[in-house]
């Protein structure tokens, strides 16, 4: 039995719409460039000047195996070039852009991390014959977690206007990074 769930991971709103084998299949952490903004930009007269857009895209293979299931997961993170915009028009300075990629590559970084905290938590999983609640219960505790990191940071950063809170941030991300449990941890 084959299960496709789709979930979507965004930098300003987030909307979402495992035992043995966890895969991340060819997904690694992506350092954002002007050039993954693709999007055309929202000018509604709000002020944002860039939106990051990535999909948390999950799916597993049940096979029954004794009195447990064995649910092979595969789950990705893209950063959806096509969705996200910067409104280059409102960039003055080549240190300005810079300062705008560092925040949105906070936003890039909360997704990766909820991808990541997924394959752990899966991998470390029995699924018992209730499997679809279970792997759903997983996604829905961790999304909600990512939901309200995603919040907090643009919250406290401004939207990366409160420099002091964007650089605490931006050490916060560095140091997630650095030392983020391997996915096979045991």
């Amino acid at each position: 039995m084959k299960i496709n769930l789709p979930g979507l991971i965004c930098a300003v709103v987030l909307i979402w719409p495992a035992l043995q084998e966890a895969s991340a299949q060819g997904t690694s952490y992506q350092k954002l460039t002007s050039n993954d903004f693709q999007g055309i930009p929202l000018t509604n007269g709000d002020g944002v000047v860039a939106y990051t857009n990535c999909t948390i895209d999950f799916h597993y293979e049940a096979n029954p195996k004794d009195n447990y299931y064995l649910l092979k997961f595969d789950i990705k993170v893209t950063m959806n070039r096509n969705r996200s915009w910067m409104n280059r028009r409102m960039i003055k300075s080549q240190d300005q852009l810079a300062e705008i990629l560092r925040h949105e590559q906070g936003h890039y970084t909360i997704a990766y991390m909820e991808q990541q905290e997924l394959l752990r938590t899966v991998g470390k999983t029995v699924f018992y014959a209730n499997y679809r609640q279970q792997a759903q219960a997983i996604f829905d505790r961790i999304d909600a977690k990512y939901k309200q990191l995603n919040l907090d940071y643009d919250a406290d950063t401004e939207h990366m206007v409160n420099r002091v809170q964007q650089n605490s941030w931006n050490a916060y991300f560095d140091k997630k990074l650095a030392y983020m449990p391997p996915v096979n941890e045991d």
